[in-house]
C-alpha cells in the first residue's frame, strides 16, 4: 500500500550489494530487512481496513481468538499468552473493547482472582465485517500463491521456533 510512487530499483536489492562490497555477506541482512520492510506493508494494509471498523489489528486478534473459543469466554491470562501480549497490553485491549460494548468482564466460575472476557453478540458481528474487510485484501499479502504463502509461514516459523517463541 505505497502512498508514493514506486522507487525505479529495489532499496534492499542495493543496500546488499554495499553491504557485501563494504562488510561482507549480505543474505541475512537483506532478509531481515525484507522482513521489516514487508511488516511495514502488511500493518499498512490491515490498518486501513480495519479503521473504518473502528478496530486496530490488536483488537481484532483479541476478538477473533475469543470468537474462537469454545465458550466465547477466556480468561485473560489465556488471552495474554495466546496472543504473546505483556498483561497490560492485554488490559488496555480489553478495556477499548469493552468501551466499545465488544466484549465485558465476567467473574471467574471457579477463580475469584481470575477475570473472563466474554464477546459481546455486537463484537461477533463485527468481527465477521471486519474479517471480510481484511480477507478481501488478502491481509495486505499480495505477490504471493497460495503455495508460497504457506511456505513463507513455514519458513518464518522456524524463525519463531528457532527463537524461543514456542515448541
Amino acid at each position: 500500500m505505497a502512498s508514493r510512487d514506486p522507487l525505479p530499483f529495489d532499496p534492499i536489492d542495493r543496500a546488499a550489494e554495499l553491504w557485501s562490497e563494504r562488510i561482507g555477506p549480505s543474505g541475512t541482512m537483506a532478509a531481515v530487512t525484507s522482513v521489516m520492510r514487508v511488516q511495514q506493508i502488511l500493518l499498512s494494509a490491515v490498518d486501513g481496513a480495519l479503521r473504518p471498523h473502528g478496530l486496530t489489528f490488536a483488537r481484532y486478534e483479541a476478538l477473533v481468538l475469543l470468537s474462537f473459543s469454545r465458550r466465547g469466554h477466556l480468561p485473560m491470562r489465556v488471552m495474554g499468552e495466546r496472543l504473546q501480549l505483556h498483561p497490560t497490553s492485554v488490559t488496555n485491549i480489553v478495556d477499548r473493547l469493552q468501551a466499545g460494548g465488544l466484549v465485558r468482564r465476567i467473574p471467574h466460575p471457579t477463580d475469584r482472582r481470575a477475570t473472563l472476557v466474554e464477546i459481546t453478540d455486537e463484537g461477533r458481528n463485527l468481527v465477521e465485517v471486519a474479517t471480510k474487510s481484511v480477507t478481501a485484501i488478502d491481509f495486505g499479502l499480495r505477490g504471493l500463491t497460495p503455495a508460497q504463502a504457506t511456505q513463507l509461514t513455514e519458513l518464518l516459523g522456524r524463525v519463531r521456533r528457532a527463537t524461543g517463541d514456542f515448541r
